[in-house]
């Protein structure tokens, strides 16, 4: 058995530092004391060699080496076969393609670093494949002939014969100001091959934006711009990876249907996105990938939809007959503990006033409301409405301007712990100097190392540097950093931003158990509908026209704030039998006009 199991050495780059240690991993491997060479480390070498072929998977190195920069993977049989793409000896590989399909939206889906950018890359014809052979790379010729029988094969010699152009709208829009300069209108006017520029200007809201300068829009903005750019040009494939991030639940539909107006007969329109209700209105097939993060990807064959997300939520492939991960994900939501309350034990109950506060040309007008503590409040609305503003004012950063004197409330003071929605580092040291330095007592409490800083993985950052740190592992600690401050109340602006899919149901588990052990009040901002819909134990919905006039409304529960966030949308949600995620009906589909018939915008059966 131990010959057909096929192993993978990885060698963390940025961990291995041969010079700060006693190259241990060498020392202590079985297979170099008999004489053969498993483990290399020279003197030139800047990290260590590990043999894939010699490693009897013992593990030994993986234990000893000081900085954990050693991993050793047992793949499932069979893949051995089926590599795509190696980038160097101990390094990631990508096991098969996703297969695109002329005319429909193929949707990828998986954790962060399991190779959807790699893969994106390849059907591009931007990364040219290895086949696993990063020493003596085949040719195009073996390639084809590798893809042989599949649809791929004939995708490929598209690309290859050139009458296939690819465009990418690249996953971190932050970084588009460095490459683009100039402003909106006159870029958009330089790329428009397809004379849609006012229709898509209208679509995606830009036409405020037009005469300002890239570097000066917001992340939603440029989020905005650069589908537009994309969607402006003309080509056969059109890939968009993560075009929801930074966006309000009213722009990301509006982006997944300028997303879908691309479809032609033989146009190709892949996405890789971590909202799930917003791939499942994207795509018309999914293709899964599972693996180990960093180490290795495999991507499954297409699936339907409804499919597809249920296969990554359950972690198995019925297909293959394997799992992924130990336990399925599910959004079961429970009526709060509200109605409990009421019977005996006396929950803390707090008011706020009507209050307004204007700020340069915006008013925003909050009605008085109240909550207690053990409860989660959701406030849905869209960008530039204000919830940031009654944030801060809760928090006392913002004084209100008035205060409607109505019977005895007053303004409470608040401690409050605040996560922001924009997390700039500027912290020069490790992780674990952050944590000791803000919230000594909390990060050595066992309640909090199990409740909190395990499932968010944070051991594992605690010797990086913070400023080198991805977007993903930034909101991680930001999240880390913002439950472990003591205080009344948590106020988190976004904890989804970044995340992966999976990362945003633990992240959304981790606030919903610390609120409720903590006996605390958390009030979040959160723009992936299926996140917040777990999160919610009552939400304040905002309306008016943004950054002009806007209301905040006090506190309602799930079902009533729900149907009056959606009905301004115009979008009703049903619920799926087998996990309970919220999925978005399409516009006018027999479903969606009897539900909104019946006015129930959000649809909420056990």
């Amino acid at each position: 058995m131990a010959d057909r199991l096929t192993r993978i050495a990885i060698v963390s780059g940025d961990r291995c530092k041969p010079k700060k240690c006693r190259q241990e991993c060498k020392k202590s491997c079985p297979v170099v004391r008999t004489g053969r060479l498993c483990i290399e480390v020279t003197p030139a070498s800047k990290i260590a060699f590990i043999s894939e072929e010699l490693c009897i998977g013992c593990g030994i190195c993986v234990k000893k080496c000081p900085f954990e920069a050693i991993q050793i993977i047992n793949l499932p049989k069979d893949l051995d076969k089926d590599t795509t793409h190696r980038y160097g000896p101990n390094t990631f590989k990508l096991h098969r393609l996703p297969v695109p399909r002329p005319g429909q939206v193929l949707g990828l889906v998986g954790t962060n670093g399991i190779g959807k950018s790699t893969a994106l890359k390849v059907l591009a014809g931007k990364l040219k494949p290895n086949l696993g052979r990063f020493n003596n790379p085949p040719d195009w010729q073996e390639i084809l002939t590798y893809f042989r029988g599949s649809e791929l094969q004939n995708y490929f010699t598209r690309i290859l014969e050139d009458d296939l152009k690819a465009i990418i709208k690249p996953q971190y829009v932050d970084h588009i100001p460095k490459a683009v300069q100039g402003n909106v209108g006159q870029v958009l006017e330089q790329k428009d091959e397809r004379d849609k520029k006012e229709e898509l200007c209208a679509d995606l809201a830009l036409n405020q934006v037009l005469d300002r300068n890239v570097g000066d829009l917001s992340g939603g903005e440029l989020q905005r711009f650069a589908i537009a750019v994309v969607a402006i040009q003309n080509a056969e494939i059109y890939m968009f990876d993560e075009p929801s991030s930074y966006l309000d639940v009213k722009q990301r539909l509006k982006a997944a249907q300028v997303v879908r107006s691309l479809l032609r007969p033989n146009s190709y329109v892949i996405v890789v996105e971590h909202d799930l209700s917003v791939l499942d209105y994207l795509s018309d097939f999914i293709c899964c990938l599972y693996g180990k993060p960093g180490a290795y990807g495999v991507v499954t064959l297409p699936f339907s939809v409804r499919e597809g997300i249920n296969i990554f939520l359950a972690g198995f492939v019925p297909t293959e007959n394997l799992r992924f991960r130990d336990e399925s994900l599910t959004f079961k939501v429970a009526e709060t503990p509200q109605e409990i309350a009421e019977e005996g034990q006396s929950y803390a109950r707090y008011k706020y006033p009507t209050m307004t506060k204007a700020q340069g040309n915006f008013k925003l007008r909050v009605v008085e409301g109240d909550f207690t503590d053990s409860q989660i409040i959701v406030m849905l609305g869209e960008n530039g409405t204000g919830k940031t503003t009654f944030i801060r004012m809760l928090a006392g950063l913002l004084k209100p301007d008035t205060i409607e004197v109505g019977g005895d409330i007053e303004m409470p003071e608040f401690n409050v712990s605040y996560k922001p929605q924009k997390i700039s580092p500027r912290f020069q040291y490790s992780v674990r100097q952050l944590l000791h330095q803000k919230i000594r007592d909390a990060y050595t409490h066992p309640q909090f190392i199990s409740d909190v800083m395990k499932p968010l993985l944070i051991e594992q950052l605690m010797d990086q540097e913070v400023v080198n740190l991805s977007g993903g592992e930034l909101q991680r600690v930001a999240l880390c950093l913002c439950l472990g401050k003591p205080a009344d109340i948590y106020l988190i602006d976004e904890p989804s931003a970044y995340l992966d899919s999976e990362q945003r149901i633990v992240a959304s588990k981790v606030i919903k158990r610390f609120i409720l052990h903590a006996k605390k009040t958390a009030f979040v901002v959160e723009h992936d509908f299926i996140m917040a819909s777990y999160l919610a134990d009552r939400v304040i919905v905002y309306e008016g026209t943004p950054s002009v006039d806007c209301v905040a409304n006090s506190p309602q529960s799930l079902l009533t704030g729900m149907n009056l966030f959606l009905s301004h949308l115009d979008i009703t949600f049903r619920r799926d039998p087998t996990n309970y995620r919220p999925r978005i009906n399409k516009l006018d589909s027999t479903k969606d006009r009897e539900q909104k018939a019946a006015g129930s915008y959000y649809y909420l059966d056990d």
